[in-house]
């Protein structure tokens, strides 16, 4: 059965985004991600994996509690003027895997775009600064900065350093 299970992990499977973006008319930045990992599906919002640091980062830098609930996770975006979002509407991917994914859907950034004035677009890793520039840029005619993944795969970035390169989001706040 065991054997079973790990085949199926290694499977393409089509999946599309099932939750909206945070915002609203205060937002400065946007940050954007790539896709929902397996464990954000499951809790049916963003970062829900408890191994992504990236609640932990905004929290230190905003100087704000660590939210546990998804309410406490919107109101600490909005109270703090930050928009998130993710590159791909829909996706063929393998489990949680961005290296993996293919035949991209990307989302419609005009309803932010034509709603908010934004100071900055940031990248939540490197994957999602590729898939911004290959299918949305061209769309909004906005540069998008690259901030290192808070993803648990990016082990190369201690918590120290992410919140090192992540200040540079205090500028627009």
């Amino acid at each position: 059965m065991k054997s079973k299970d790990k085949n199926l992990e290694n499977k393409y499977v089509l999946l599309s985004h099932t939750f909206d973006p945070i915002y609203d008319i205060n937002s400065k930045i946007l940050i954007l991600g790539t896709f929902p990992s397996v464990k954000s599906r499951e809790t049916n919002f963003y970062y829900g994996n408890p191994q992504n640091r990236f609640w932990k980062v905004i929290s230190f830098l905003t100087n704000s509690d660590l939210p546990n609930t998804i309410e406490e996770k919107r109101e600490l975006l909005i109270k703090n003027k930050i928009a998130i979002w993710d590159v791909v509407k829909e996706c063929e991917i393998i489990g949680s895997d961005d290296k993996s994914i293919r035949n991209i859907v990307p989302v419609d950034l005009s309803e932010i775009i034509n709603t908010v004035n934004l100071t900055n677009i940031y990248a939540n890793g490197n994957k999602a600064k590729e898939l911004y520039n290959k299918f949305l840029k061209h769309k909004t005619n906005k540069e998008i900065i690259t901030l290192p993944s808070t993803s648990p795969a990016n082990a190369r970035y201690s918590f120290d350093a992410l919140i090192e390169k992540w200040k540079e989001i205090l500028v627009d706040l």
